[in-house]
């Protein structure tokens, strides 16, 4: 299931910028994930997983450490494994949650600017600017679209239709690869 990605999810590699890490071994790295306006929100520790994901994606393994957060239905418990995928050319990052167990709890998807990664700070700084709409999807089929009303109250759709736009089309396509059990949501 999910082998093949229809042409239209599958991002341009020739846009893939320069210092985009590909054939990396296990590096430790920063992630920080800022608000649409770009300041910083959060960061916290993880390591690429080598060959996790097709290129250009990245897989990064990071640990829940924080407060124990339920969303519908999807639930982050200190100890979980994060498995996410970050690309340097899609409007969008998933989360895969895993219980200390292995057991998949479900995805959580945000629609994002397309990743940045800074290959010169120590450690390397992979980035990720937030554009409020998420999807969780959940193992048994359950899913809940997630922050349409903080979009709407954005007001992004009068005063810059174009990124609107970019942000519809990047949810969309999350819920595409979901139907089509496409990358990365073919991993459990």
């Amino acid at each position: 299931m999910g082998d093949t990605v229809p042409d239209a999810l599958v991002g341009d590699a020739r846009s893939v910028p320069t210092g985009w890490p590909s054939g990396v071994q296990p590096t430790r790295l920063q992630i920080v994930k800022c608000s649409p306006d770009g300041a910083p929100v959060t960061e916290y520790p993880g390591s690429i997983v080598p060959e996790a994901a097709p290129p250009p994606w990245l897989c990064v393994q990071a640990t829940w450490t924080r407060a124990p957060v339920t969303l519908d239905g999807l639930s982050f418990v200190p100890g979980d494994t994060l498995l996410e995928y970050f690309s340097p050319t899609e409007w969008f990052n998933v989360f895969a949650v895993h219980a200390p167990d292995g057991s998949l709890r479900g995805w959580y998807a945000n629609v994002v600017y397309p990743t940045d990664f800074d290959p010169t700070t120590d450690p390397p700084t992979l980035g990720w600017r937030d554009l409020y709409l998420d999807v969780i999807a959940l193992p048994d089929g359950r899913r809940a679209l997630r922050d349409e009303d903080e979009l709407r109250d954005a007001g992004i759709a009068r005063r810059d239709p174009e990124l609107y736009e970019r942000i519809l089309t990047g949810r969309a396509a999350i819920l595409q690869r979901l139907d089509a059990g496409a990358f990365p949501f073919d991993r459990p």
